[in-house]
């Protein structure tokens, strides 16, 4: 009878029940590998939400059931017994290898490729399959027992085939992962270096030769590559482009909460499939990303270590094998979203768009498992280490695999953190365009805020204009209708009008209508229409103040350089004050934007910016004043015998401060002309008119100032005395210099200064611009502001002219004695403006030069008007010493050539002249008027230029006499002015 051992303990019988289930748990973990799979689940899961995301929803739902055939795939190929692989592996090659050949004879073509075979409804990539049927065909191969160079030469036949026919597709990108492939195999299944080597330094040689094989779109690639996305904007560089914006403005969490999110997604490229994952951190952000290339890296090392698990040298080259491949196209493709790698035409495995690829993947996967499984549950059966040797540098290749994953990883958020506010702003400009909403232009009153320019529409004259967005408006028929009521057109023709305008139309004009119907346009609140005011300006003066004010119109290239940030076609001041204050009275554009697809169809509203109105400019004139000078002169000018081509000019000033109180010009235009619409006859016949209309003779007229320039040669005396002014000098009827004799107007006998300047003595003059000599009389003249621009703000304004003995020998003339004598009575080479002429009279009645000006103020609303900062008055160096020259434009008023101004209600002081032009016909003249009012406190200067032949209501003194008349009477009323405010 046996003998029984001693029984266990309950504690033994625990252990080892504990051990037996830890035992088990451990062969079903490896005989499954769950990470493996959840890792390639999850690539999946993350592809679809992408597909979702862009809003390929009928594109997921495809995908999708795809996917859960490529798992069922996955599920059964995991169950294939190893000894089957290679019927497997040969049944996969030899498909692949008659689909190949099919594709060249009965393929789909795309981009110059033929890849594709259709079947009824589902299209199918023989490539895909051919890296499968390859890899497992190269395994069973290398995997087996053969010696090296038979295993060698097989391998290398077997490789040739496949990848032959896919480049005769060409399919360049799959050719290039099926050379790695076997390059990948032949390392892995120990192939001695010297059959490695020459087969390297051979492809080495003929890569450069498959360059011409390229197609040109792929040439493209390469070259946007080599030169970078950001110098080649087209083709692939734009693409690259477009996937730097998805990954810097996706932020660490996506923008799925943003509205424009599918349009966004739009302007990305091949966002199913080669930019898959740029596309999906751009929807879920840099976290998205990571997980996308944690799980590949993850995906690459569980196979890696399934191939280290095989019990046969043929299982491990299998597991092996797709490790590498599977990593090297997860590299090609993150590189290429980066812009590392040319964007060869390589998806992300599993996470890209494409049926055949995901099958296919997925059932390599099976495989794999399968590998795994059975070397798990067969660990036994496995062959001595040195007859199954592992495949060398697999984990090698995957460590190196996941190094370049991760620094591609730490690129991504580089780029985010270093340029993803800019690469956010790029995104967000390229699908925004503009139209423009022109800002309504400021008013020009006078001082009193009466109106002198203004908006047409504002005034009832004009129009504003109706726009629509055709994309926008073309699915709201109703609103259409709406606005065609509301305008007054007939529906049929909007509803024409709008389906016409097809593509990337931002704005089209459909209707011009008064202010009172724009105002129920705006008021309605259709979708897609906007209201903008047409720039026509009214002058409800017409030609009282034409040169003066000017026009507008359209920006010409000398506007565009004036101001470099004109938008095309808009409108600006042309000429007059409207050019001059163009920039404040334009105000600021708005703008509308509007959301674009890639192909710049307008999609949605974006932001609105509205227009902010130009500011108004009040002026320092009166109307009532200029209204009544111009009539004087225009009644002055037509007085003349023979009025046809004559002019005329009066200006009245502020001698204390410079303001411009009237400027009147003869002859006028009316700048209601230049409408729009131009009134082009009109225009031509003003340009062809006799007088020059359309110059603003106050200020770009020049004339000789005859005697009026006395008070310039009597300033010119004090301030380098050779007469005493009260010294009375003998005179007569003529003055001989140099052998040539100069007459008076008049024979008269000695006279002093005084004397002279009020009965206008040439003689007296004469002798003492000899005395003076011609650089003390220039010196007078420049220091009084003869010869150079006034400053007064209106452009192209005329310096005149003030001659000199140098200035006439660089004219290659001589200055003459008889140049100096004449000089002393304002003849000669001198020519002036009248604004310059009131000027020095001015100056010589205060002791300081002013620079005249028209702008007041600018006004921003009805009480806030801020006063434009006025230049400081020069004080002249001789002020003190005027004294003489003032009693003599006093005495010219009581008892000289000016006494048609004694009877004014303040005592008045002024100069007379007349000058002989040679550009009038004989007998005719330049008559001048020059007069201050008080003269011992003067509050206004004005002076008055009229050619003829100066009698009687031919008369500068007239206009002259007029003008201070209205002033003296209306004084209060003239230079009152509303609230300023100091700048």
């Amino acid at each position: 009878m046996p003998i029984a051992g001693p029984a266990a303990s309950p504690t033994d019988a625990r252990r080892s029940s504990r051990r037996t289930r830890q035992q088990r748990r451990n062969r079903r973990s490896a005989a499954f590998d769950l990470l493996a799979v959840v890792a390639a689940l999850a690539l999946v899961a993350l592809g679809l939400a992408n597909l979702y995301l862009v809003g390929a929803v009928e594109l997921a739902t495809r995908q999708g059931a795809i996917a859960a055939g490529g798992l069922l795939g996955l599920a059964v190929f995991w169950r294939v017994r190893v000894r089957y692989l290679g019927a497997l592996g040969w049944g996969a090659y030899g498909a692949a290898v008659v689909l190949l050949v099919g594709v060249l004879t009965v393929g789909l073509s795309a981009n110059g490729a033929t890849r594709w075979i259709a079947i009824g409804s589902l299209t199918f990539q023989p490539s895909e399959l051919a890296k499968l049927g390859l890899l497992l065909a190269l395994a069973a191969v290398l995997g087996s027992a053969r010696p090296a160079w038979q295993r060698f030469t097989a391998a290398v036949l077997l490789a040739v085939v496949p990848i032959g026919l896919t480049l005769l597709q060409p399919d360049l990108s799959t050719t290039m992962l099926l050379v790695v492939l076997a390059g990948t195999m032949l390392v892995l299944g120990r192939v001695p270096a010297r059959f490695l080597l020459p087969l390297a330094a051979a492809a080495a040689v003929t890569a450069p030769l498959l360059i011409g094989l390229l197609r040109p779109y792929q040439l493209t690639r390469l070259g946007s590559f080599l030169v970078g996305a950001s110098e080649s904007p087209t083709g692939s560089g734009w693409a690259v482009r477009q996937a730097h914006i998805a990954v810097g403005s996706g932020g660490l969490f996506g923008r799925t909460d943003d509205p424009l999110r599918v349009l966004r997604a739009q302007y990305l490229p091949e966002r199913e499939t080669d930019l898959a994952l740029a596309s999906l951190v751009g929807q879920w952000g840099l976290v998205a990303g990571a997980g996308v290339v944690l799980a590949a890296i993850v995906l690459v090392w569980r196979l890696a270590l399934a191939g280290r698990a095989s019990r046969t040298p043929h299982g491990a080259l299998v597991g092996g094998g797709l490790a590498v491949l599977l990593g090297t196209e997860t590299v090609v493709s993150v590189g290429a979203n980066l812009g590392l790698l040319p964007l060869a035409g390589v998806p992300f495995p599993l996470l890209s768009y494409g049926g055949t690829a995901l099958v296919v993947h997925l059932a390599a996967i099976g495989v794999v498992l399968a590998v795994r499984r059975d070397g798990a549950k067969r660990r036994l059966w496995a062959s001595p280490g040195r007859r199954n040797p592992r495949p060398r540098l697999v984990r090698s290749a995957a460590l190196a695999i996941s190094v370049l994953l991760i620094s591609f990883g730490v690129y991504g958020w580089r780029l985010q953190t270093t340029q993803g506010e800019a690469l956010q702003v790029v995104g967000q400009e390229q699908m925004t365009r503009c139209f423009r909403l022109p800002a309504p232009r400021g008013a020009i009153t006078d001082r009193h805020d009466a109106p002198l320019a203004v908006n047409a529409a504002d005034v009832g004259t004009g129009v504003d204009r109706v726009l629509v967005v055709p994309a926008l408006l073309r699915a709201r028929p109703a609103g259409i209708d709406r606005l065609a009521d509301l305008t007054g057109r007939p529906r049929e023709e909007l509803h024409a009008a709008i389906a016409a305008a097809e593509g990337p139309v931002l704005s089209l004009p459909v209707a011009e209508v008064p202010r009172v119907i724009s105002d129920a346009v705006v008021a309605a609140g259709i979708t897609g229409v906007f209201v903008v005011p047409e720039p026509r300006r009214a002058y409800p003066q017409g030609a009282l103040l034409g040169p003066v004010l000017g026009f507008v119109g359209i920006a010409t290239p000398e506007d565009e350089e004036r101001w470099p940030d004109l938008p095309s076609g808009e409108v600006v001041g042309r000429a007059g004050l409207e050019r001059q204050y163009d920039a404040a009275l334009r105000g600021i554009n708005g703008r509308q934007c509007l959301y674009v697809d890639p192909r710049g169809v307008p999609v949605a509203l974006g932001e609105r910016v509205d227009p902010v109105r130009g500011a108004d400019l009040r002026l320092t004139l009166d109307l009532g004043l200029q209204q009544r000078l111009d009539a004087s002169l225009a009644a002055a000018v037509r007085a003349q015998p023979r009025p046809a081509g004559r002019i005329g000019a009066a200006v009245a000033m502020d001698p204390r401060s410079g303001q411009v109180l009237a400027i009147a010009s003869h002859p006028s235009f009316d700048n209601n002309l230049y409408g729009p619409p131009v009134d082009a006859g009109a225009l031509q016949a003003v340009a062809e008119a006799p007088g020059s209309p359309m110059l603003e003779h106050v200020t770009q007229a020049v004339a000789p100032p005859g005697s009026t320039f006395k008070l310039v040669v009597a300033a010119a005396n004090q301030a380098h005395r050779v007469f005493a002014p009260h010294r009375a000098i003998p005179t007569g009827a003529d003055f001989t210099y140099g052998g040539h004799t100069f007459g008076n107007w008049k024979p008269m006998g000695p006279m002093d200064m005084v004397e002279s300047i009020a009965i206008s003595n040439d003689v007296y003059f004469y002798k003492l611009a000899v005395a003076l000599g011609a650089d003390a009389m220039i010196d007078t003249a420049r220091a009084l502001g003869v010869g150079q621009p006034t400053g007064i703000d209106l452009p192209a304004e005329s310096a005149g002219h003030l001659g000199t003995p140098d200035s006439a020998r660089a004219e290659g003339g001589a200055w003459y004695g008889g140049s100096t004598v004449i000089l002393g009575i304002g003849q000669g080479d001198l020519q002036v403006t009248p604004l310059q002429n009131a000027r020095w009279t001015a100056a010589v009645a205060t002791g300081e030069l002013v620079t005249p000006r028209l702008g007041l103020a600018i006004g921003t609303g009805p009480d806030a008007y801020t006063a434009l900062p006025a230049p400081a008055a020069t004080p002249l160096p001789f002020a003190a010493e005027l004294g003489p020259v003032r009693e003599g434009m006093r005495a010219a008023v009581t008892a000289g050539t000016a006494v048609r101004l004694a009877d004014l209600p303040v005592p008045v002081g002024g100069k007379t002249g007349t000058a002989q032009d040679g550009g009038l016909p004989e007998g005719q003249y330049d008559n001048w008027m020059s007069a201050v009012a008080p003269v011992d406190a003067p509050e206004i200067v004005m002076t008055a230029m009229v050619q003829g032949p100066g009698t009687g209501g031919n008369n500068a003194r007239n206009v002259v006499a007029d003008g201070l008349r209205h002033y003296l009477e209306h004084q209060p009323d003239v230079v009152g002015t509303g609230p300023l405010q100091t700048p």
